[in-house]
C-alpha cells in the first residue's frame, strides 16, 4: 500500500490589516456556535482552527410593506479570526442583496472600514446531480473574506428590490449566519502538522495521493522570499520519473512534490512546476470526507479568483487557503476545498482537493462543469485589480502540465457535458476553450474581468511551455 506522508512549511506571518474609521467601543457578544471537525477521529494533539457561526437578525423589524429586509449583526467582540462570510439553509436559493462587514484587528480599538461581500457565489461549489451537491450538510454561502487577525465583527445585509418592471418581492434567504474562521496556526508554530501518524482511517489503494520523486528543497519562506522563488521558477522545474510510488523522502521539507511526468514522456508534455503540498499549507485532513472521487480525464480547466480580496501577504497564503478550506467543509458542507489548485499573488502554486495532483480529482469550482475539468484559483479579487505576472505565469505553468499529462494543446478547445446551471441546461453539449474562465460555464463575474482578459496569453505561454 501506498503511504500518505506530510511535512510542513514554516512562514512567517504578518496579519494585522491597516484599520480606519474609529468606532466606539463594541458591546461583548454571546459566545458563538463552534461547529466542531465532524468527519474523521483525529489522534494526538489536537488540530488547531476554529469556526464561530452567529445568527443574523432583523435590523428593521418594524419596516413597511415592501420595503426590503435587512437583517445583521451589531458589533461583537469574539474570539480570534481572520477569515469571514455568510451562509444560509438553502443551496439552491441566491442571495439578491448586498453584504457588508467590518471587523476590529485584534487588540486594537479601531474598526476597519465597511467591506463588500462577494454574494453571487452560487456558481462555485459541486454539482446538484452529485452526491456532494446533494448532501443534507450542503448551505449557501457567499465568497469568503480575508479580514486579517481581528477580534471583533459587525454584519449588515439588505435584500436587493427587483429590477424595475420585475416581480421578484425583495426577500432574504432563511437561517442566515455569520461565519468566523480561525485558519490555526502555521504548521512547525507550535501546531500539530497533520500526518500519516494523525490520521488513523485505513485506505485503499485507490483512495491515496500521488506520488513523485524530487530534486531541491525548498526552504520556509517570508513573503520576499516566496516572490523569487517564483520569479525563477521556470527556470527550475524538474522533470521526475513516472512512477506513482510516494516516499517519504520524495516529499521536501516545505510539503512541496518536486517534479512530475518527464516531457520526453510524451509529446508536447510540460514539465510539472514546483507545487506545496496539502501538508505544507496546513490541511487538517480530519476536516474533509475520506475517500476520492474521479472523473474519467481532465479536459479542461477553469480559472477562478477567490473573490476573498488582496489584503494578505505571501506569507499569509497558507492561512488563506486553510481558511478557505474551513469555509468550504465546515460552514459550507462541501466534502473538501472546493479547487483543485490555487495561486498566490507570489506565484506559489497548492495543492487544493484531495486525490493527487496529476490525478483526475472531481472538485466542486463550476457549478455544472466539475466533471472532467481541474478548477484553478488565483488567491484576491480581480474585478478592478489586476492580477500580478507572477500569479499569471503560474497559471500558464500549471495548465500546460496538467493539460499535457493528456496531450492537450492549451489552445484548443474541447466539448463538455453541462451538469446544469444558469448558462446551459442540463444535458447540453458545450463547445468551451481548453482554458476557459468560470464566466464560460456559469452566469459569473468570475476571475473577475482583469483576470480574464489574461486568459488568451495564459493559452499562449502554457503552448509554448508544452513546446507547441
Amino acid at each position: 500500500m501506498r503511504g500518505y506522508f506530510a511535512s510542513s512549511i514554516g512562514v512567517a506571518c504578518a496579519t494585522v490589516l491597516a484599520l480606519s474609521a474609529p468606532l466606539p467601543a463594541a458591546a461583548a457578544g454571546g459566545p458563538g456556535v463552534h461547529r466542531p471537525p465532524a468527519t474523521r477521529p483525529v489522534t494526538g494533539a489536537t488540530v488547531p482552527g476554529s469556526t464561530q457561526s452567529f445568527p443574523l437578525v432583523p435590523l428593521n423589524p418594524d419596516r413597511a410593506a415592501g420595503t426590503a429586509p435587512e437583517m445583521g449583526l451589531a458589533p461583537q467582540s469574539v474570539r480570534s479570526f481572520s477569515l469571514v462570510g455568510v451562509v444560509w439553509d438553502d443551496p439552491a436559493t441566491e442571495l439578491h442583496g448586498h453584504v457588508q462587514i467590518r471587523t476590529r484587528a485584534s487588540g486594537a480599538d479601531r474598526w476597519s472600514a465597511w467591506q463588500d461581500v462577494e454574494t453571487h457565489n452560487h456558481g462555485h461549489g459541486p454539482d446538484p446531480v452529485s452526491g456532494e451537491g446533494s448532501s443534507s450538510r450542503m448551505r449557501g454561502s457567499t465568497a469568503p473574506l480575508w479580514v486579517g487577525d481581528s477580534d471583533g465583527v459587525e454584519v449588515r445585509v439588505r435584500a436587493e428590490a427587483d429590477q424595475v418592471g420585475g416581480t421578484r418581492t425583495p426577500t432574504l434567504p432563511d437561517g442566515l449566519r455569520v461565519e468566523l474562521v480561525d485558519p490555526g496556526a502555521e504548521p512547525g508554530q507550535g501546531a500539530l502538522a497533520p500526518s500519516s501518524q494523525a490520521d488513523p482511517v485505513q485506505r485503499s489503494d485507490e483512495d491515496l495521493p500521488y506520488g513523485g520523486t524530487g530534486a531541491d528543497a525548498i526552504a520556509s519562506a517570508v513573503e520576499a522570499g516566496l516572490a523569487s522563488l517564483n520569479a525563477s521558477m521556470n527556470a527550475s522545474m524538474f522533470p521526475a520519473p513516472s512512477d506513482e510510488t510516494t516516499n517519504e523522502a520524495d516529499v521536501d521539507q516545505a510539503g512541496e512534490v518536486r517534479g512530475g511526468p518527464s516531457a520526453a514522456a510524451k509529446p508536447f508534455a510540460a514539465p510539472r512546476p514546483r507545487i506545496v503540498t496539502r501538508s505544507g499549507w496546513g490541511a487538517d485532513e480530519s476536516l474533509r470526507e475520506s475517500g476520492f472521487v474521479y472523473t474519467g480525464s481532465v479536459k479542461a480547466a477553469f480559472v477562478h479568483h477567490t473573490a476573498s480580496g488582496n489584503n494578505y501577504t505571501c506569507a499569509q497564503a497558507p492561512s488563506v487557503i486553510r481558511g478557505i478550506y474551513r469555509y468550504h467543509v465546515v460552514s459550507s458542507g462541501w466534502r473538501d476545498i472546493g479547487y483543485n489548485f490555487l495561486i498566490d499573488k507570489c506565484g506559489n502554486i497548492y495543492e487544493g482537493r484531495a486525490g493527487g495532483v496529476d490525478k483526475p480529482v472531481m472538485g466542486a469550482h463550476t457549478l455544472g462543469f466539475n466533471t472532467n475539468t481541474t478548477g484553478i484559483a488565483v488567491l484576491g479579487s480581480f474585478t478592478s485589480t489586476a492580477p500580478s505576472a507572477a500569479a499569471v505565469n503560474s497559471v500558464a505553468a500549471l495548465t500546460a502540465w496538467k493539460l499535457g499529462l493528456t496531450g492537450i494543446d492549451p489552445r484548443g478547445t474541447t466539448y463538455l457535458t453541462s451538469g446544469g446551471g444558469n448558462l446551459y441546461p442540463k444535458g447540453a453539449n458545450v463547445r468551451l476553450n481548453v482554458i476557459s474562465g468560470h464566466r464560460d460555464g456559469f452566469a459569473t463575474e468570475c476571475p473577475g474581468k482583469l483576470l480574464y482578459g489574461k486568459l488568451g496569453s495564459i493559452r499562449t505561454a502554457a503552448a509554448r511551455l508544452q513546446g507547441r
